[in-house]
């Protein structure tokens, strides 16, 4: 099935994608900061768990204490947070022409329910798309990185964490096919490369876009 996709003409959203231990967080909270220092209003949130909704989802699908629930299930909670965050959160601040970074979006349940549990891939995306208004990303950079290297980078593993490495090697392998298919609005960087080093290049492939949408001037 083709997405043709939905991409606002105010404000820039970006987002962090990857696998388990990846750095995505560190290198969103770096990009706002960054952006921030340059005067920009941006808003840093994350799925699951950007909305109060979205939080109580989080505990469910991540808690250990969950257990197994059915992959529908699973992938219905994963759409259910991004139709609230979508709604609550992104929309609104790109009307504002701001700057929205997020931490994992569609790409993530595509790769992880529609890759890594044995969903239909095409079933899984049009649920998620529908949820989500079909809104895309201008930018989304891909840490990748070896499953059995991130992995091996903390001791305690949530629900998602803790599947089998043959899991995460699918969910790996999506997510390259997904930038490899738009490589337009992907930046696929080696998530092993030094911190600094990822940041730069970041900087690099965002301040283009800042020009080019409707992002509100710094004061």
């Amino acid at each position: 099935m083709t997405w043709p996709g939905r991409y606002t003409d105010t404000g820039l959203f970006v987002c962090f994608e990857g696998g388990e231990g990846s750095g995505k967080s560190t290198q969103s909270r770096a990009l706002h900061a960054h952006l921030t220092g340059l005067g920009h209003t941006v808003e840093l949130t994350r799925e699951p768990g950007g909305t109060a909704v979205g939080q109580e989802i989080r505990r469910i699908v991540l808690s250990p204490e969950t257990g197994v629930l059915a992959d529908r299930t699973e992938a219905l909670l994963y759409a259910a947070d991004k139709a609230e965050h979508v709604h609550q959160v992104v929309l609104p601040a790109m009307a504002r022409g701001e700057v929205v970074i997020t931490d994992r979006y569609v790409d993530s349940t595509l790769a992880y329910q529609g890759a890594g549990r044995a969903l239909a891939p095409a079933e899984v995306e049009h649920v998620a798309r529908w949820a989500t208004g079909d809104l895309r990303p201008h930018l989304t950079v891909l840490l990748d990185l070896p499953p059995e290297a991130g992995l091996g980078r903390f001791d305690g593993r949530d629900r998602i964490e803790g599947e089998p490495l043959a899991f995460h090697e699918r969910v790996r392998s999506s997510f390259l096919a997904l930038a490899a298919a738009d490589p337009e609005h992907y930046l696929v960087l080696d998530a092993r490369d030094d911190v600094e080093v990822l940041a730069a290049r970041i900087r690099d492939a965002v301040a283009p876009l800042l020009v080019a949408q409707a992002v509100g001037t710094p004061a």
